[in-house]
């Protein structure tokens, strides 16, 4: 049986999640038990716990514009580092993990679009291509699901993570030409993911169709 263990060869690099060579864990395969009791999904938890949180904070600000509530903003975002982190350190991988971790990844970015769009803090255009994108993330996940094939995530769709909540941070609490031009950048990025995700997840159901 293969290991998943990230301690062999370029361990750093796997343990930081530089390194994405290795097999997918078969813990998180569809079919495999959900396993909703481990360290990585506690972390999970507590960031889907926290976006409420992050909500009520910054709609008690006057203008949106609140260091406490970008500070929660980036907990929640940082913690999609630290459940992968965990997880490639204490091998406890799941199925539930899988699934939950980009559904919280959506809901926070969807969080923070819809705060900005209530104080204006980054255009509203592309406050709504982001949105748009996010549910086309949410439908293709739920079509792969109904159809038995899991979306893999692929480079454009990391790359454009980094950007798009960085640049809702900021201007939760300095909203400018930087901010946008971050989000504009991920958003780029993000569309591009869309589109291939979109291809890859057609073949994979063909291919399943195919096979029965």
């Amino acid at each position: 049986m293969a290991s998943h263990s990230p301690f062999g060869r370029g361990r750093t690099r796997r343990l930081f999640g530089l390194d994405r060579s290795y097999a997918k864990p078969a813990s998180t395969e569809p079919g495999e038990p959900l396993r909703p009791w481990t360290l990585p999904n506690l972390v999970g938890y507590l960031r889907l716990a926290a976006i409420p949180l992050f909500l009520v904070i910054a709609y008690e600000s006057e203008d949106g514009t609140s260091f406490l509530a970008a500070m929660i903003f980036w907990a929640i975002a940082f913690g999609d580092y630290v459940d992968g982190f965990l997880a490639r350190v204490t091998g406890q991988y799941s199925r539930l993990g899988a699934l939950l971790d980009p559904v919280i990844d959506r809901l926070t970015i969807l969080a923070g679009a819809v705060v900005c769009w209530s104080f204006e803090l980054l255009p509203r255009w592309l406050l709504v291509v982001l949105a748009l994108r996010e549910v086309a993330m949410l439908l293709l996940g739920q079509y792969g699901l109904r159809h038995g094939v899991d979306i893999k995530i692929n480079w454009p769709g990391r790359i454009s993570v980094f950007p798009i909540m960085g640049g809702i941070w900021l201007a939760l609490f300095a909203p400018g030409w930087v901010a946008t031009a971050l989000v504009v950048w991920g958003v780029a990025m993000a569309l591009l993911a869309t589109y291939l995700y979109a291809q890859e997840g057609l073949r994979a159901v063909r291919a399943a169709r195919g096979s029965t």
